[in-house]
């Protein structure tokens, strides 16, 4: 038996068309992320980013490679991924109202340490 589907109702289309609407959800969450931090910094509960990475760089030798902006119990938190001039990768996490440095993790951390 044979189904002549409109060109729309195609079954590979369909699918065509269902991963490109999931694929579109992330960038709209991504979107409402980016307008939350946005609204955080202009209304100075969090620091802009260009002050987490002065901060970073005036404590440590490195590259940033990553860097995410959390909430955690009500905490915003910049997560900072930097890459040691060893080679290997850190973690640091920094209060995003006040810059100060939460955690630090990593192999080779301490030789990366700027001196004060």
């Amino acid at each position: 038996m044979k189904f002549n589907f409109p060109a729309l109702l195609r079954p590979g289309v369909l699918v065509a068309a269902a991963l490109l609407a999931l694929a579109a959800m992330p960038a709209a969450h991504a979107d409402k992320d980016a307008d939350r931090a946005r609204a955080a910094v202009q209304s100075g509960e969090i620091l802009p980013l260009s002050r987490i990475l002065e901060t970073v760089s005036r404590q440590y030798e490195g590259d940033v490679i990553g860097v995410e902006l959390d909430r955690d119990d009500g905490i915003w938190q910049y997560e900072v991924k930097l890459l040691l001039p060893g080679g290997s990768v850190a973690k640091l996490e920094y209060d995003a109202r006040t810059a100060a440095l939460l955690k630090a993790k990593g192999r080779g951390l301490e030789n990366a340490r700027r001196k004060p």
